[in-house]
């Protein structure tokens, strides 16, 4: 079946320190597509300089990503970890421009910022550049951090959901329909904690956000998990009102792999299901 959708271009600009960080949103936009794209009527696509822009002669390579990639972008998404990245005739760095010029442009702009370990080899002018870059912003708007490919995951779910909003694209679907409809959205964040030994520790708590978009409430909801290394915490049956969001925790095993969460529920006295992609 042909179905007619909204395409939203996202630029993931970065310096090119943080390749694992640019991997995480790629997926992130994908596996939002996979989970939404058809209920919604929203496909979300990653542009990348790398994979995007097409190579040419005439101006400035910056320049030429600016025209190819960041003017035709809806959102652009931000990363940086050690680095501010490589002048550029307009600013003090390509991302630095990339991010400016969209700001101009009043198009949503998520930045992020790593707060794992620098490397080793880490360029000090580079970290002091990030550094007195970050608190300029800081007096500008809300900046985000990440710790972890899997953390910036759930940020990005966030950031998505927050400007289908924005960009006046969360009516509904073209084929409206009444009843229950469900949306997962991940998220995660790292907590203090102290060991046995009195030593402080990070712990990472997971969970699985279940809304009910839908005009009806959701009877009798179980809900599971389909990989044998996630746990979720779910009660064994509830109620999820329309538009009530509950807050599932997620456990994740060493042998967790992709994980995917089921939801059963009784609509009208038929029994339903869902799958979601939620990691």
């Amino acid at each position: 079946m042909v179905q007619q959708v909204t395409a939203v271009f996202v630029m993931i600009a970065s310096p090119s320190d943080v390749g694992e960080a640019r991997d995480a949103v790629h997926t992130a936009l994908s596996r939002w597509n996979e989970s939404n794209a058809a209920k919604r009527n929203v496909v979300f696509v990653p542009r990348r300089w790398e994979t995007g822009a097409i190579p040419m002669l005439g101006d400035h390579p910056q320049a030429i990503i600016n025209a190819q990639l960041v003017d035709s972008a809806d959102i652009v998404i931000a990363l940086f970890g050690s680095r501010l990245g490589s002048p550029s005739p307009e600013a003090i760095s390509g991302t630095v421009e990339e991010i400016e010029r969209a700001d101009a442009a009043s198009k949503p702009v998520h930045l992020y910022f790593s707060t794992a370990p620098h490397p080793n080899d880490v360029e000090p002018e580079q970290l002091v550049a990030l550094r007195d870059f970050k608190k300029e912003l800081e007096g500008r708007g809300l900046l985000g951090t990440y710790g972890s490919p899997e953390e910036l995951t759930a940020h990005v779910w966030q950031a998505l959901e927050h400007d289908l909003g924005v960009l006046d694209l969360a009516a509904a679907p073209a084929n409206p329909s009444k009843g229950v409809r469900f949306l997962a959205q991940p998220g995660e964040e790292r907590v203090p904690k102290t060991d046995s030994r009195g030593r402080l520790r990070t712990e990472t708590k997971r969970w699985v956000e279940i809304t009910n978009v839908g005009t009806e409430d959701a009877l009798n909801v179980r809900i599971e998990s389909l990989d044998d290394g996630v746990h979720v915490g779910a009660p064994e049956t509830t109620v999820i009102h329309a538009g009530q969001t509950r807050r599932i925790p997620m456990l994740f095993m060493l042998s967790a792999g992709e994980p995917i969460v089921r939801i059963r529920w009784t609509e009208q006295s038929e029994e339903k299901q869902q799958d979601f992609h939620v990691g």
